[in-house]
């Protein structure tokens, strides 16, 4: 039996924790997973004190609702991979006191984008300091028991499984993982989505779910903001492609909805159309 889960990002921005908890329960999803992401105001999250960690911890107890997973976007800003010292050196810190925070909330797996750089060029340099600096966060977080988890990205430098599993080539370790992203697989005209997922199962440790515009040769695609069953992910051939390789992971909605004045019709529209294909597919889900 899977669980299903909502990103932080598709909740209302302004209401609290223990609102969000709430919200997230109400609406049948089973954990939600925290966002720090580029913004000064998410990153000082991972600077909280002892009252503010142990206030969430008091949440998620009193909500029944977990914060299972950590989606550390905010490397996109400080990429593993800089040529930059300071930048370099500033990403792995940032990811060691990530690990903590994680460690401290019960959270299993931090999620960190597969990027070696994002605003600035790619070169073999940063390809290599990439998997040096990842092999550092790795350790740190086998050392704390904590999953690290490579998303694929709306990027070439890793946007399939298949990718995934080269790095893991470089770094070996059984708390480095892939967290594949169904709408950015399906997005790249190079992949097999269905195939990416049967090869790379072994792999994988939590999936999220969202829809995507695709590739062409004419165009550069659309990897957010995509309402669900707009976009060109083959959802349901997905589903069964993972009720057939009996995957027990997690799946999580990811949206961008949280400063939206429909947010909570987002949220509702959300959990029905996937519910309604993962159990058409064959994936009975916790609730």
């Amino acid at each position: 039996m899977a669980k299903l889960g909502i990103n932080e990002k598709s909740l209302p921005f302004q209401m609290s924790w223990r609102d969000k908890l709430n919200l997230a329960k109400k609406h049948g999803f089973s954990f939600v997973e925290i966002s720090i992401d580029e913004t000064d105001e998410r990153i000082k999250r991972l600077d909280w004190n002892k009252e503010q960690r142990f206030q969430l911890v008091r949440d998620v107890y009193e909500t029944g609702i977990p914060i299972d997973t950590m989606m550390l976007s905010a490397l996109r800003k400080y990429p593993l991979g800089s040529e930059n010292p300071k930048i370099y050196t500033q990403a792995y810190n940032m990811c060691k006191k990530a690990i903590i925070l994680a460690k401290d909330l019960g959270i299993r797996n931090i999620q960190i984008a597969g990027y070696d750089e994002y605003y600035g060029s790619k070169t073999v340099l940063t390809r290599e300091n990439f998997i040096e600096n990842l092999q550092r966060v790795v350790d740190f977080a086998a050392e704390n028991q904590v999953m690290i988890s490579i998303e694929t990205m709306d990027d070439t430098f890793i946007n399939s499984i298949a990718k995934v599993k080269k790095i893991k080539k470089s770094v070996v370790s059984p708390w480095l993982q892939a967290y594949p992203d169904l709408g950015n697989i399906s997005a790249w005209p190079e992949n097999n989505p269905g195939e990416d997922l049967t090869e790379g199962l072994d792999s994988i440790i939590a999936i999220h779910v969202k829809d995507t515009l695709a590739v062409t040769s004419n165009t550069p695609g659309k990897f957010k903001n995509v309402p669900f069953g707009t976009g060109n992910v083959g959802f349901l051939g997905l589903f069964k492609t993972l009720r057939r390789l009996d995957y027990q992971g997690t799946f999580t909605i990811e949206m961008w909805s949280e400063k939206e004045s429909d947010c909570i019709n987002k949220i509702e529209n959300a959990h029905d159309f996937i519910v309604d294909l993962l159990t058409e597919s064959g994936i009975l889900i916790e609730v």
